[in-house]
C-alpha cells in the first residue's frame, strides 16, 4: 500500500480527509465539525462530560494492537463512562498527537475504528484537534452525553441491603492482554514469517482489543424501570471500583467469589499461565462492564435482565468490605488494579 506523508497534506487537509462525510444524527448536535466550536443544545437534560487520554507505550502497544481496533477502543472507553452515569452518549471530540512515523493511511485506519464505534453507538463526532508529537501516538477523546436529571446515577448512592450487580463477565480483557504480551515475548528475536496461534482464544482477545460499552444494559435497566442507586464502569478492576462505591457511599459490602461471572476462555488462559482466575477477575481491569447497586425490592426485575449478575450486597460500614470465598471465609477486599503514576517498584 502506498504511503502518504502527513506533511504533504498539513493539519487542515488531514482533518478534512478524516471527517469527510460526517453528518450529525443527534438533535442535540446543532453544529458539528467545520466551525470554531461545536454547538450543542440540551434544553431539558443533564449534560455529562468525560475525557480520556491514551498514550502509546503506557496505555497501548502498537506491536500487537491494530490501529482500527485502537480507534474503536478509544471511543468505547469514553462512552463507557457515560453509561456509568446511567446516561446516553451523544457526541465526542477527537484530539490526536501524531509522530512522523505515521502516514496519512495509518491515521485513516485509526479513524476508521473511531467512526465505526460512533456509528454503532449513534454518536456524532463534533470536533477535536491534531498536532505533531515527539513521543509516538497520543489520543484524547472527550465524550458528551445526556440524562434526565432524576436518572443520573453517582457513585455515592449505595445503601445497606442494596444488591451488588455486574454485567457480562470479568477478567477476560486482562487475560487477553497477558496472551498478547506472552506472544510478543515469544516472537521477539525470531526470524521469518512466524505467526502466533490464537485459536480458541478469540473471545479474550476481542475483550482486550475491542471492548464494548454497555449501552444495551443502560437501555434494559430503563425499560425494566430500574434506577441503580450507585454505578461505575469496571476499568481498573472489580475490587477497586467496588471499594470506590463503598467509600463514597460510606458503606460496607459482601462480595461472593462463587457469583463472580467468568468466561471459560478466561479460566482456561489463567490455568495455562498458572494464575488465579479470581484474582484476575477482581484486579485485571479494562473489562468496561458495569458495576451497580439496586434496592433489594428490584431483585426480580434485575434478575430478568440479560447479562446482569447479582454478586453480593451492601452492608453497614462497620462490617467492612469483604470477599466471601467459596469456603465461606471472609477476606478484606484489596484494590490492586491499575494506578496512574505508580512507580514500577512501588508497593504503595
Amino acid at each position: 500500500m502506498s504511503r502518504t506523508e502527513i506533511s504533504t497534506l498539513g493539519e487542515f487537509a488531514l482533518i478534512d480527509k478524516l471527517t469527510e462525510g460526517l453528518t450529525p444524527e443527534n438533535p442535540s448536535t446543532a453544529l458539528g465539525v467545520g466551525d470554531d466550536c461545536a454547538v450543542l443544545h440540551y434544553p431539558d437534560k443533564e449534560v455529562l462530560v468525560t475525557t480520556d487520554l491514551l498514550l502509546e507505550g503506557v496505555h497501548f502497544d502498537l506491536t500487537y494492537v491494530p490501529l482500527k481496533h485502537l480507534g474503536y477502543k478509544a471511543v468505547m472507553v469514553n462512552l463507557s463512562d457515560i453509561c456509568a452515569m446511567n446516561g446516553t452518549p451523544r457526541q465526542i471530540t477527537v484530539s490526536l498527537g501524531i509522530s512522523a512515523r505515521f502516514s496519512v493511511e495509518d491515521i485513516e485506519e485509526l479513524y476508521s475504528g473511531i467512526r465505526l464505534a460512533c456509528q454503532y453507538a449513534h454518536v456524532d463526532i463534533v470536533g477535536g484537534d491534531t498536532t505533531s508529537s515527539l513521543t509516538g501516538l497520543t489520543i484524547s477523546i472527550t465524550a458528551i452525553g445526556e440524562a434526565d436529571k432524576e436518572q443520573v446515577v453517582r457513585r455515592s448512592g449505595a445503601r445497606e441491603t442494596d444488591l451488588i450487580c455486574v454485567t457480562g463477565d470479568l477478567g477476560a480483557s486482562y487475560m487477553g492482554l497477558q496472551l498478547l504480551e506472552r506472544e510478543k515475548a515469544v516472537l521477539q528475536g525470531t526470524t521469518g514469517d512466524v505467526q502466533p496461534d490464537f485459536a480458541g482464544r478469540e473471545y479474550i482477545l476481542q475483550r482486550q482489543l475491542r471492548p464494548e460499552a454497555r449501552l444495551d444494559v443502560v437501555s434494559a435497566l430503563a425499560q425494566a424501570g430500574v434506577r441503580p442507586t450507585a454505578m461505575m464502569d469496571i476499568s481498573d478492576g472489580l475490587s477497586s471500583e467496588l471499594i470506590h462505591i463503598c467509600r463514597q457511599s460510606r458503606c460496607g459490602c459482601r462480595l461472593y467469589e462463587e457469583r463472580i461471572p467468568i468466561d471459560y476462555q478466561t479460566a482456561a488462559m489463567a490455568e495455562e499461565l498458572n494464575m488465579n482466575v479470581i484474582t484476575c477477575a477482581l484486579n485485571g481491569g479494562e473489562d468496561y462492564e458495569l458495576l451497580f447497586t439496586v434496592p433489594f425490592a428490584d431483585y426480580e426485575r434485575v434478575q430478568d435482565i440479560k447479562d446482569v449478575h447479582i454478586v453480593g450486597h451492601i452492608t453497614k460500614p462497620e462490617l467492612g468490605r469483604m470477599l466471601v470465598t467459596r469456603d465461606n471465609v471472609e477476606m478484606e477486599l484489596q484494590a490492586q488494579g491499575f494506578v496512574a503514576f505508580r512507580q514500577p517498584d512501588s508497593d504503595k
